[in-house]
């Protein structure tokens, strides 16, 4: 697999269009698509990277590996702090190569019973790093700056809806303006849940 390959791989895993990803980026509308060899110059590359979420040599291949990559477990995610910062590491969970290929991934110990019965406090999600999601994902969401939070995300025309497993919770509901004024601001989706007994 060549580096556009692999681009276009992780975006279609994430569900982002390669339109998103080259607006984001500045580039010209079907950038991507033109590119044959699959070399892409170093300074484009890097914007990729960045949007994406993932080191450089993830895109280039050269992080070829049959050991598993160890992510770090937190308690809580603050405010500002990039999860590569983090110092309050509660524990480490591996997970394989591949997965750790398509992005940057923490563990996340869950706290409450708002996801229950299918999340329960103790559980560790795997959660890859991204700012957006779809509707039916179940996203870590931070709102106000406040500790983060496990919900399953609803988009609607006027904001977003963030949904407990557990009904004896009401959905927290946001508008448009709220997303932006608070901010309501989606850290990564949950990509596993590892139940502990």
């Amino acid at each position: 697999m060549n580096t556009v390959e692999r681009v276009k791989a992780i975006c279609k895993e994430r569900k982002i269009p390669i339109s998103r990803l080259e607006k984001a980026c500045g580039f010209a509308n079907g950038y991507i698509s033109q590119l044959k060899k699959g070399s892409i110059p170093d300074d484009r590359l890097q914007k990729i990277a960045k949007f994406l979420n993932v080191g450089i040599d993830e895109l280039m291949g050269e992080q070829e590996s049959s050991a598993p990559t160890r992510i770090p477990v937190i308690g809580r995610v603050a405010a500002g702090i990039p999860i590569d910062a983090i110092e309050d590491i509660l524990d480490w969970e591996d997970i394989t190569p591949s997965l750790a290929s398509t992005g940057k991934y923490f563990g996340l110990r869950i706290k409450g019973d708002s996801m229950q019965p299918r999340i329960i406090e103790g559980d560790v999600v795997i959660v890859r790093c991204q700012p957006d999601a779809e509707s039916g994902d179940v996203v870590i969401v931070q709102v106000n700056g406040d500790a983060a939070t496990c919900k399953r995300l609803s988009k609607h025309p006027s904001g977003i809806s963030l949904i407990s497993f557990n009904p004896a919770y009401e959905p927290m509901v946001y508008t448009n303006e709220e997303i932006e004024s608070l901010p309501v601001t989606i850290i990564g989706k949950v990509v596993e849940n590892r139940q502990k007994y």
